[in-house]
């Protein structure tokens, strides 16, 4: 029970590598950018039943990072938080999906130690750490080529893509990619899977997890306006970078209220953030390499440097984001106690 424990400190007087497993569960629960251990294993548990070779190579990904800033002295509340360990997951992760040598290729995993570099790269004020697992993603891919003799990967179609043929829509599938949009955050494409994700969201936070949903359906009826590829529908892609911006912009960076909420949906943030994909996607991916979740992380930045009243009022400093539940109670003591201190004489 003390490996899923929130309290980090449970575990200071436990050996190394039970506290290395703690710290590896923050990583998992990062990436879904929760903050709970528990919602970490439930996370790895829906990789694993995805497809045991993906967990394999999240795990090694995950330990590689978090090693390597444990060796160069990284801050040790960010490494105990598992802020450095999610990047090397998601490079991992993604490295398996391009790749196309099939399950346990085992050469792909000399690529994990370069996932190492993730907390090299990750000194950003901002708080949109996702730079790193970005950046040597693409870097990777865009080095080895798709007919490289150790590390082939498939060659990405762009999302606006005629289909080979005039198939009509399908409702229930087009249903199915909602859900699927959540586990596509951490490249997980079935909807068993997709749903233990969707619920280690809830368990960590039923706003997250309502907001991720709904940024997914965002992000899917912005490929219907602009005709994608109906597989991009179905699979879930066209609204994961919707429900990743949903998600950071509806609670974790920014208090819920109604007002933002209605920002955050019916405005920019989750449309901008999939249409965005569609467009990175279209451009990048007539050379091959993937738009990854840059879409959303550009989105969340614009956010986060708006300076208006009306969204600076309801920012939460990058040091005190907590689940958006905690977020509203912290909220408004500080505005108590800001209150308090400017009618003090």
């Amino acid at each position: 029970l003390a490996m899923l424990s929130t309290d980090s400190t449970m575990l200071a007087d436990k050996p190394f590598i039970l506290q290395l497993i703690h710290w590896c569960l923050w990583g998992v629960a990062r990436v879904i950018l929760a903050n709970n251990p528990m919602s970490g294993a439930l996370i790895l548990g829906a990789l694993v039943w995805a497809s045991p070779w993906q967990a394999m190579l999240g795990t090694i990904g995950l330990l590689a990072s978090t090693l390597t800033a444990v060796i160069i002295g990284q801050d040790n509340e960010a490494v105990s938080g598992g802020l450095h360990g999610f990047n090397g997951m998601l490079v991992a992760l993604l490295m398996g999906v391009f790749s196309s040598a099939g399950d346990w290729y085992w050469w792909l995993l000399l690529t994990f130690l370069y996932s190492g570099l993730s907390p090299l790269l990750d000194q950003w004020d901002l708080p949109v750490s996702v730079f790193p697992f970005n950046t040597v993603l693409l870097l990777y891919l865009a080095c080895t080529g798709p007919c490289n003799p150790y590390y082939p990967h498939h060659s990405v179609m762009p999302p606006g893509a005629m289909e080979s043929n005039a198939s009509q829509l399908s409702v229930t599938p087009l249903l199915q990619g909602v859900p699927l949009g959540v586990g596509q955050i951490v490249a997980c494409e079935a909807l068993g899977p997709s749903l233990m994700i969707l619920g280690a969201t809830l368990l960590y936070s039923p706003l997250l997890g309502t907001h991720a949903l709904l940024g997914s359906g965002a992000g899917t009826l912005a490929g219907l306006t602009v005709s994608v590829r109906h597989g991009v529908l179905y699979s879930g892609m066209s609204g994961f970078n919707g429900a990743l911006g949903c998600m950071a912009i509806g609670g974790l960076f920014f208090t819920f209220t109604y007002i933002q909420w209605y920002i955050n949906i019916f405005c920019p943030t989750a449309f901008l953030s999939a249409y965005g994909d569609i467009a990175l996607g279209n451009i990048l991916e007539t050379v091959g390499l993937p738009a990854s979740n840059w879409a959303a992380t550009v989105t969340i930045i614009i956010m986060l440097l708006l300076t208006g009243q009306s969204l600076s009022v309801y920012r939460i400093p990058s040091s005190r984001v907590r689940a958006p539940e905690q977020n509203i109670r912290c909220h408004s003591q500080w505005v108590a106690g800001e209150t308090s201190d400017s009618t003090d004489v």
